[in-house]
């Protein structure tokens, strides 16, 4: 019995100078905010993503998101069509992974924040659907690759156990959002 209790008091004093690693993944993060795409429109945008650890301080996290704008153009033909506003719907669901390295040691962070810097790569599909009258051109240029990058800075408060608010900035979809952990 001295033997135990010698044991799991070595075992405390060895362990009391050691904090746990912080877990920053098994997260789902739900996000509203301002979607851009191009250098052409910033319109409402909604982002998911979910996180897991790959190793201390970095997460990888599937993402897609769906933002949607409606723009107008004049057009007319004299002959056939009469000159007004004419409008197209534009959709980007951009799907990618979520890269994220979180800084909570370097800043001294308490636990019940998180800050971080990531880079989102993926693919951005991206529809336009046109008046049903309009019969001018109907290519809208938005300058904008099929590819998806976005560079984020973010910060998260732990509200409790299960659930977070974040903010995260970025150059592709800025979002403030919940992040529920489990």
């Amino acid at each position: 019995m001295k033997r135990y209790i010698f044991t799991l008091m070595l075992a405390l004093v060895f362990s009391a100078g050691v904090k746990a690693q912080e877990s920053f993944g098994n997260t789902l993060n739900v996000g509203l905010g301002v979607g851009y795409y191009g250098y052409y429109y910033a319109a409402p945008a909604l982002n998911i993503n979910y996180e897991f650890d790959v190793f201390k301080n970095f997460t990888l996290a599937p993402f897609a998101g769906i933002s949607s704008y409606r723009h107008y153009r004049y057009w007319g033909d004299h002959n056939h069509y009469p000159y007004r506003n004419y409008y197209y719907r534009e959709t980007i669901i951009p799907i990618g992974v979520k890269g994220s390295y979180y800084f909570d040691e370097l800043f001294k962070a308490s636990e019940k924040w998180d800050f971080y810097g990531a880079l989102s790569l993926g693919v951005a599909f991206r529809t336009v659907r046109w008046d049903n009258d309009y019969y001018g051109d109907r290519e809208v240029r938005t300058y904008a690759s099929p590819l998806f990058g976005s560079l984020h800075i973010g910060t998260e408060y732990h509200i409790n156990t299960r659930t977070g608010l974040f903010l995260d900035l970025s150059t592709g979809y800025s979002t403030i959002g919940l992040g529920f952990y489990f």
